[in-house]
């Protein structure tokens, strides 16, 4: 939110402007990415989650000191960028730590309750911030921000049940193992990630909903952060308000799924929610639209979040279920790859059309062609159970 409004106040209602800011959040996934994943699985997962946490804290304390002070962009970019290159140890850590603390059994209920606690972040997080930015201005964004990420590591820090120990992937042991391990190169650990990766069929399933579910994000999100702005003038409170509800949908959707999902394939849940979730964002384009009032916005923004929530949850059960503990961090970390690269690829895209054609059609234009992705990949699916 403080980043938008600063990119609103320099430039309203430029998408090229939004875009550029988040592409610093993002290509840290593809430098930084692939190592942090096979560090994620040598170190610690608690210990590397809480340190990310603090570290990030204290860069994000620091922005608001160059950001209104400084008159180039750059000082900023490089802050963005260390911030978001130390989530990308985050991000693998945490996923890879679920199995570690429960049972194969309550995966699915689990991962739904990670995605629900997210949730709740959001509905807070979003919502609060875009009132608080706006009133406030961005620095106080940014102060927030640094103290929920020291928030965020306290609590991290203060999980007290051992952890399972994650199998090494070197069965020897002794001084022979130790040499091993130390010849044993980052980059042969990378290759043997992206094979592993390559390899896993449920896996590549997995990476192949993300990167449709991440095209979509990307082409959506700055066109929709210009699009509400316009439509019901305001830089962020309305904007919040309605990241705030769709996180609310999205907690919702999360706890249904988590308490009766067991019964429905995961696969077809996957295409089922992509459908939903096209068509919705083309109701949502379309009615705010022509009814640009702020309940209308909110009621479908939560909706969305229903209908949406199951693909992550479902996507990152299968891959716990389907993945060795030891290259779980390799193989969270080539997933972030695959959905921030389609992020970003389709961010700009959207961004250089929305200077050309109208941010509706874009809008109505990407939310088809996910409904239609789902349709097809249910058919196929259904034949392919049909034979089987």
């Amino acid at each position: 939110m403080a980043l938008i409004y600063f990119v609103y106040q320099r430039a309203q209602g430029s998408t090229m402007g939004i875009a550029k800011i988040l592409s610093f959040t993002i290509i840290p996934v593809f430098l930084i990415g692939p190592i942090a994943g096979v560090y994620v699985d040598r170190w610690d997962r608690r210990r590397t989650m809480y340190t990310c946490d603090l570290l990030r804290a204290a860069l994000v304390f620091t922005i608001p000191f160059f950001l209104f002070y400084a008159k180039s962009m750059t000082l900023i970019y490089v802050i963005i960028f260390l911030t978001f290159s130390i989530g990308r140890f985050f991000v693998p850590a945490k996923l890879s730590i679920v199995p570690d603390l429960v049972e194969k059994k309550d995966l699915l209920l689990t991962n739904s309750l990670v995605n629900t606690t997210g949730m709740i972040a959001a509905v807070a997080g979003f919502g609060i911030s875009g009132i608080v930015v706006e009133w406030l201005g961005a620095k106080s964004g940014f102060y927030l921000d640094a103290f929920s990420f020291f928030v965020s590591g306290t609590l991290i820090f203060l999980i007290s049940r051992k952890l399972k120990k994650t199998p090494a992937l070197n069965p020897k042991t002794g001084a022979e193992g130790l040499v091993e391990v130390i010849r044993k190169s980052v980059f042969q650990e990378i290759r043997e990630g992206v094979l592993y990766f390559i390899q896993k069929k449920d896996i590549r399933f997995a990476a192949w909903v993300m990167f449709i579910l991440w095209a979509a994000l990307g082409s959506a999100y700055v066109v929709v952060i210009v699009f509400v702005q316009n439509t019901l003038h305001s830089a962020t409170k309305d904007l919040g308000l309605l990241i705030m509800f769709l996180g609310i949908g999205l907690f919702a959707g999360s706890l249904f799924y988590g308490r009766f999902g067991h019964r429905i394939s995961h696969y077809k849940m996957i295409f089922s929610s992509l459908i939903f979730s096209g068509a919705m964002l083309v109701g949502f384009a379309m009615i705010i639209h022509y009814y640009p009032y702020l309940i209308v916005a909110e009621s479908l923004a939560f909706i969305l979040g229903v209908v949406i929530s199951p693909v992550m949850i479902a996507s990152n059960t299968i891959i716990h279920k389907v993945s060795d503990n030891a290259m779980m961090g390799k193989v969270f970390s080539s997933l972030e790859i695959v959905m921030h690269l389609g992020f970003l690829l389709f961010m700009f895209v959207s961004s250089f059309l929305a200077e050309r054609i109208s941010h509706l059609s874009i809008l109505v234009t990407v939310g088809c062609i996910v409904s239609l992705l789902g349709a097809v990949n249910l058919v196929i699916n259904r034949k392919i159970s049909w034979l089987d």
